[in-house]
């Protein structure tokens, strides 16, 4: 079984703070293999007024460039937030092996919910990554919830 580390949760803690400073969605990615970090980066939806720019699309296009390869064999995904349907696919066209994430797609639903506004609308499609992953081939392992309590902080209104 795969064991999270709290360093590379922290980069893409760090991340999130860092585009949630520049005014996107606080959402931060880190791709490693083994122990070494291969790409970091933060949401840029808002950024560069592009709404494929999440946080993992980016870290996945910059670990692909960083190791010349559209294949990310041994490489695992670590990102605050659970990733979306478009996110969760991506990594199973990148060949990850597996994703670590913090919050759930339940979390922001209920944030949402009760700190929805026009700036942050916090769309969702209500499909978690489990759905996406368990039909696909090969099969990337998840492991959620590390790290949630401080991925939590990271909403805003």
């Amino acid at each position: 079984m795969y064991q999270p580390q709290r360093a590379f949760m922290e980069l893409a803690i760090r991340e999130a703070q860092s585009v949630r400073a520049e005014g996107d969605y606080a959402i931060g990615a880190v791709i490693v293999r083994g122990d070494e970090i291969i790409a970091s980066a933060g949401n840029r939806a808002c950024i560069d007024n592009d709404s494929t720019q999440h946080a993992e699309i980016v870290a996945i296009q910059l670990a692909s460039k960083n190791l010349q390869s559209r294949h990310l064999r041994d490489c695992v995904l670590y990102t605050t937030h659970e990733p979306c349907p478009m996110c969760a696919s991506a990594a199973v066209w990148a060949k990850l092996e597996g994703i670590v994430f913090a919050t759930t797609l339940l979390d922001m639903a209920d944030y949402a919910k009760h700190h929805g506004n026009e700036k942050y609308s916090w769309r969702t499609i209500n499909i978690s990554a489990k759905d996406v992953l368990v039909k696909a081939e090969p099969q990337l392992w998840i492991v959620e919830g590390f790290m949630r309590k401080e991925c939590m902080e990271l909403f805003h209104p």
